[in-house]
C-alpha cells in the first residue's frame, strides 16, 4: 500500500482545516520488523533497574560453626547453617545487580522509528490535528470527546509541543491515552499504540527536526 504524500490537517470541529506534506524520507520507509523488535527489546531492557540482590552464603547471617559434628550422629554432616539448604541460608546462583542496557546504534533507533511512523500513515492511523478546541483553559472532558472523534483506537499516543500546557494537563489522566513531545517520540511507545495524534505544532516540529538532523549527515 502506498503512502499518501499529504494529511489532512483536522480543526476542533472536526473538519479540515488544510494538509500537511508527510516526506517520503519519514513517512515512505518500509517498515523491518526484525529491527524494530530488537530496538523496543534494547529500550525495554534499558528500563528496567537491575537492583534485584539475593544473599550468598556469605552474606547471611548466622553461625558459622559446624552445626553438629562431622560424625556419629547418622545425618549428613553439614558445614554451617548458612547453607543454601537450610531454612534462612544463602541462594544459590541467586541474582545480583547487573546493568540490562543493550548497545543500539541511533541509526537503528531512527530507522526502527520511521518505519513504524510510515507504516501507522500506511494504516491510516496517523492522525494531525489543529487543536483540541481547549483555549485557555484545560478540559479533560473535551479533548476525551474530541480525542474519541479523531483516533477510534483503544490505544492513542498523542504527540504535543512542549509549550502546549493546556493540551498536556486535558490529555494526560486519559485511560488508554500517551502523551509525549515531539522531541520524546520512540519505537516503543508507537508500537503499543493503535493510533498517533501530532498537533499541527508538534507535526512541524518533529519533521523540522528530522530534516535537520538529514542535513547535518
Amino acid at each position: 500500500m502506498a503512502t499518501a504524500t499529504k494529511l489532512e490537517v483536522v480543526d476542533a470541529k472536526g473538519k479540515k482545516a488544510g494538509s500537511v506534506d508527510l516526506p517520503e524520507a519519514i513517512f515512505g520507509v518500509e517498515a523491518n520488523v526484525p529491527l524494530i523488535h530488537q530496538v523496543v527489546t534494547a529500550q525495554l531492557a534499558a528500563a528496567r533497574q537491575g537492583t534485584h540482590k539475593a544473599k550468598g552464603r556469605g552474606e547471611r547471617s548466622g553461625s558459622g560453626a559446624k552445626p553438629f559434628k562431622q560424625k556419629g550422629t547418622g545425618r549428613a554432616r553439614q558445614g554451617s547453617v548458612r547453607m543454601p539448604q537450610h531454612r534462612g541460608g544463602g541462594i544459590v546462583h541467586g541474582p545480583v545487580p547487573r546493568d540490562y542496557s543493550q548497545r543500539t546504534p541511533k541509526k537503528m533507533i531512527a530507522a526502527a522509528l520511521l518505519g513504524l511512523l510510515s507504516d501507522r500513515a500506511r494504516a491510516n492511523r496517523l492522525h494531525v490535528v489543529e487543536s483540541f478546541g481547549l483555549g485557555d483553559k484545560p478540559s479533560t472532558k473535551t479533548a476525551r470527546e474530541y480525542l474519541g472523534s479523531v483516533a477510534p483506537g483503544k490505544r492513542v499516543l498523542v504527540v504535543v509541543d512542549r509549550e502546549d500546557q493546556v493540551s498536556i494537563l486535558s490529555l494526560r489522566n486519559l485511560q488508554g491515552v500517551h502523551v509525549l513531545f515531539q522531541d520524546q517520540l520512540n519505537a516503543y511507545d508507537v508500537v503499543v499504540s493503535d493510533d498517533l495524534v501530532f498537533t499541527k505544532a508538534a507535526f512541524d516540529a518533529f519533521v523540522a527536526g528530522r530534516a535537520a538532523k538529514e542535513d547535518t549527515k
